[in-house]
């Protein structure tokens, strides 16, 4: 099972988020340590009933810049947010990123939540689900063939094509953070991946991966053609936490590195093959306590 690291593009506390060489270097110490992926999250503001804002950075533009600076790391979008882009050029955009990077992105794609920052933006909110279907249903194609015609209620690409290719014949791969019937049905109909997140416990998978394996059946897809991925929130006892919602759960809290390694062996016995950890708070102590728990699992983890 593969370890990744979330990397902060915004700050909760002061509504400023970190430099590009702070992410950087975040992205080139997982590298080091020896994690599998370093993953971004595709928002463009995030605002509270109060009107409070936090900025953020864009995120293409930042995992762009990840690309190059990094060597060997896989590369991820936890999720990109089809309501933000034009459908065929984020397939360009996805194969371009994969050449800079020769090879190493995964595509996540989800619908979108936020509303306020699709207001702020301009961007339409309503029927997002028949929006993300519209979008796939001209990414995938595009990514996975070069080319594609489709007209859908909502978006559309007439003999569309993407050249130059990318490092990958059939284009990097997609990984799919959405939930719902109609949803659930087009991950196992189009996508390599489903994200399911924030699940700090094993224990909390079957109940998630139910609905799953039922759109699976009803598209014809075998289960285990479908990579299962989890994002899962970790902080240790005695830390400031930057989320009031992990300090009042103790679930989020992991007594130490051993424990935490050993979560992750129970995910990986229930078929999980890409975990997505977002160590809180962002300090060096509670990484270098990720990082161990890396080295405990590895130690165990068949070869």
């Amino acid at each position: 099972m593969k370890i990744g690291l979330t990397l902060p593009l915004t700050d909760p506390d002061v509504g400023s988020a970190p430099r590009y060489r702070q992410i950087r270097e975040l992205a080139l110490r997982a590298e080091r340590d020896g994690f599998d992926s370093v993953w971004v999250y595709d928002h463009l503001l995030f605002r509270d009933d109060n009107q409070k804002t936090n900025g953020t950075w864009e995120a293409w533009t930042l995992l762009s810049g990840l690309a190059e600076a990094t060597e060997t790391i896989q590369l991820g979008a936890l999720v990109m947010c089809t309501g933000f882009r034009n459908p065929g050029l984020m397939a360009k955009m996805a194969d371009a990123v994969d050449e800079v990077s020769d090879g190493r992105l995964i595509l996540g794609l989800g619908a979108g939540w936020h509303e306020p920052e699709y207001k702020a933006f301009g961007y339409p909110f309503d029927h997002r689900g028949g929006r993300f279907e519209d979008a796939l249903r001209i990414i995938a194609p595009l990514l996975r063939t070069g080319a594609v015609n489709y007209e859908g209620q909502f978006e559309r690409a007439i003999d569309c094509v993407s050249l130059p290719r990318g490092p990958r014949p059939a284009g990097p791969p997609i990984l799919i953070g959405a939930f719902g019937p109609r949803m659930l049905r087009l991950t196992a109909e189009l996508a390599d991946a489903w994200n399911t997140c924030w699940l700090p416990r094993a224990g909390e998978l079957p109940e998630k991966l139910a609905p799953l394996h039922a759109a699976c059946a009803e598209v014809g897809r075998q289960t285990d053609t479908l990579e299962i991925t989890v994002g899962q929130i970790v902080t240790f006892p005695g830390m400031t936490q930057e989320m009031d919602f992990v300090a009042e759960n103790e679930k989020y809290t992991f007594a130490d590195p051993q424990e935490l390694a050993s979560e992750w062996e129970a995910f990986a016995a229930l078929g999980v093959g890409h975990m997505m950890i977002w160590a809180t708070p962002r300090s060096d102590d509670c990484l270098d306590l990720v990082t161990q728990a890396l080295r405990l699992y590895r130690q165990k983890a068949p070869a």
